[in-house]
C-alpha cells in the first residue's frame, strides 16, 4: 500500500505493525479456527488479513478500503470505533490490533467525549490528560464472550503513565490473566517512543497480580513468553504507585531501593522542597531581549530580569553573578522584560516596544489574549535552585546564587524546611538519587529522562545514616539498566 505521509500518521497515530508481530499476535489471541476476532482500530488490514473470520473498525476511508482489499474474508466498518462499540450487539472471542497512539492535546470532539462516557459506564473513569489508546482497549474489552482473550502492541507509557492505570486496574478487574511483556528494542524503530506487549484472557473473571515479563529484543513466538515476575496489585498500586517500570530493574537494585524507601528517616524531595514549573511567557521572542537589543530600545533595567531559558545553559551546580555575566558578554536572549501589573505609567521607551508590529501580533496570542495587561508575564519567581526538567545522564539541581527566575522548561525549586538544606544538598547527585530520579521519571524518547513536578517531589533522599546499607554497585547496575532501557547512549 502507499504508506501514509509522517503528518497524517501522527494525527491519526497510525504506525503500522511489522508482519511479524502481527503473526505472533494473531496466534496468541486464536485458539480455535471457529473464533470470530475483532481490531477495534484496523487501519491497512494487516491483522485481519492474518485471519479470516475478523472484523476490523477503521475511521480513516482510504485506510479501510485498502483493508477491505488486503482482507476479503473478513467485514471493515468504517466509522468511529466507539460510536460503533456503544451500539453494537456482536460479541468476541478475541481482539488483537495496535490501538492508535493519539495525545490528549489532539484526541478530541465527538470522538473523545464517545469514548469517555462509554469507559465510565464500563466502570473505567479515565481523566482528562489520557491519550486515545486506554480507551480503545477499554472498549474493546467490553465486546469479548467470556473467556476471551485480548493481544495487542501498547506504548510502553502503559508501564509508568498515570492515565494508563485505570486501563489496568479495569483489565485485572475483568479478567484471569493479565500479562505485560517489555520489550526493550524498538519494535518501530522510526519512533522516538517505545512499545510493549499486552495479553489478557479469561475475560469475566479477575486477578489480583499483572504478569510481567521484560525482553531485550522481540521475537516470534507460538504462545505468550512465561512471566518473569508476577506483581501484586497491592505492590504496584502502594509502594511503586501503580507503576511497571521499577519492575524493569535487577531484582537486587529494586529490593535495595524498596527497603531505602521504606526507613523512616528516608524523605521524599516534596517533603523539603516546592517543585513548580517557571512562568509561561506566552511569547518568548518577544519577551525575552538580548543585553545589545535592550540597549538598543533603552529598556530601563528595572523591566529586565535575567532569566535561565532552558536546562542547556545551566553550569554544574550555581548560577552566580559571574555567570550571568558570561551570558551578557556572549549576548543572549537572558533579559525577560518584566512589568508587573501595578507598575505605574510606564516610560515611553517601553511603549514603543510595546506598541511596534510584533507588539501588535503578539498580543493576539492566546496565551497574552487572556491576561490583563497582555504584556505583563504572571508567576515570575526567584527559586532557590533549579532542576531541570528533561535530562540525559540525569537531572542538574543548580543552585540559584544569582536570584534568576526561570520559564517553564526548567522546574523552579523552593526550598520548605531549611533545616534539612544539608541533607538535600549532601545527598543529590548521589547513586541512589539517580536511581531514584530514573524510577519516578520516566522516559520522554530519544534517550532523555523527564521529571515532571509531581515525579520530583517523589524523588527519595536517604539519611547518610543508611549510607552504610546501601551498595553502590547493586545501584550503578541498577541506574546502567535503566539507562539502557530509556536508550541513553544509543544515539
Amino acid at each position: 500500500m502507499t504508506r501514509p505521509t509522517l503528518l497524517s500518521q501522527k494525527e491519526v497515530g497510525a504506525y503500522y505493525t511489522p508482519d511479524a508481530v502481527v503473526a505472533t499476535l494473531v496466534k496468541w489471541a486464536i485458539r480455535d479456527g471457529t473464533d470470530r476476532m475483532l481490531d477495534p482500530s484496523c487501519g491497512d488490514g494487516r491483522f485481519i488479513a492474518q485471519y479470516r473470520n475478523s472484523v476490523g473498525i477503521e475511521q480513516n476511508i482510504a485506510a479501510a478500503r485498502v483493508a477491505m482489499e488486503r482482507a476479503p474474508g473478513s467485514l471493515v466498518h468504517e466509522g468511529d470505533f466507539f460510536a460503533w462499540a456503544s451500539n453494537t450487539i456482536e460479541r468476541f472471542d478475541c481482539a488483537v490490533g495496535n490501538p492508535p497512539f493519539i495525545r490528549y492535546q489532539t484526541f478530541k470532539g465527538k470522538t473523545r467525549e464517545r469514548a469517555l462516557n462509554l469507559c465510565n459506564k464500563l466502570g473505567a473513569p479515565f481523566s482528562g490528560l489520557t491519550s486515545s489508546w486506554p480507551p480503545f482497549l477499554v472498549a474493546t474489552a467490553s465486546l469479548l464472550l467470556p473467556g476471551g482473550r485480548m493481544a495487542f502492541v501498547v506504548p510502553a507509557e502503559i508501564g509508568h503513565a498515570p492515565y494508563a492505570a485505570p486501563l489496568l486496574e479495569y483489565l485485572t478487574a475483568h479478567f484471569a490473566v493479565v500479562h505485560v511483556i517489555a520489550v526493550r528494542d524498538k519494535l518501530f524503530p522510526e519512533l522516538s517512543e517505545d512499545c510493549w506487549l499486552l495479553y489478557a484472557e479469561g475475560f469475566g473473571s479477575s486477578t489480583r497480580e499483572i504478569a510481567f515479563t521484560v525482553l531485550e529484543a522481540f521475537n516470534p513466538t507460538a504462545q505468550p513468553p512465561r512471566p518473569h515476575l508476577r506483581v501484586s496489585l497491592a505492590d504496584w498500586r502502594a509502594l511503586w504507585k501503580r507503576r511497571l517500570r521499577p519492575f524493569l530493574l535487577p531484582e537486587p537494585a529494586r529490593e535495595l531501593y524498596r527497603e531505602i524507601v521504606l526507613r523512616p528517616d528516608t524523605r521524599r524531595f516534596g517533603d523539603l522542597a516546592a517543585i513548580g514549573i517557571g512562568y509561561v511567557s506566552g511569547a518568548n521572542a518577544f519577551f525575552h531581549m538580548r543585553p545589545s537589543q535592550a540597549a538598543e530600545w533603552n529598556i530601563p533595567d528595572v523591566f529586565l530580569y535575567p532569566t535561565v531559558r532552558n536546562g542547556r545553559v545551566l553550569p554544574p551546580h550555581r548560577v552566580t553573578a559571574a555567570t550571568v555575566e558570561s551570558w551578557r558578554r556572549a549576548d543572549e536572549p537572558i533579559l525577560l522584560l518584566r512589568i508587573p501589573k501595578d507598575t505605574p505609567p510606564l516610560p515611553p521607551a517601553v511603549w514603543r516596544y510595546l506598541e511596534t508590529d510584533d507588539g501588535h501580533r503578539v498580543r493576539e496570542g492566546y496565551k497574552c489574549r487572556m491576561r490583563e495587561p497582555w504584556y505583563s508575564v504572571p508567576d515570575v519567581q526567584v527559586p532557590d535552585f533549579f532542576l531541570t526538567y528533561m535530562s540525559g545522564r540525569e537531572p542538574s539541581f543548580v543552585r540559584n546564587d544569582a536570584r534568576c527566575t526561570c520559564t517553564n522548561s526548567v522546574h523552579s525549586v523552593r526550598v520548605k524546611d531549611r533545616t534539612a538544606l544539608p541533607q538535600l544538598l549532601q545527598s543529590w547527585g548521589s547513586p541512589f538519587v539517580r536511581l531514584s530520579c530514573e524510577i519516578e521519571g520516566h522516559p520522554l524518547g530519544g534517550g532523555l529522562l523527564k521529571l515532571e513536578p509531581r515525579e520530583a517531589t517523589a524523588i527519595a533522599l536517604p539519611d547518610p545514616a543508611a549510607e552504610p546499607c546501601i551498595s553502590s554497585r547493586v545501584i550503578e547496575d541498577g541506574i546502567a539498566v535503566m539507562h539502557a532501557w530509556r536508550h541513553y547512549g544509543d544515539l
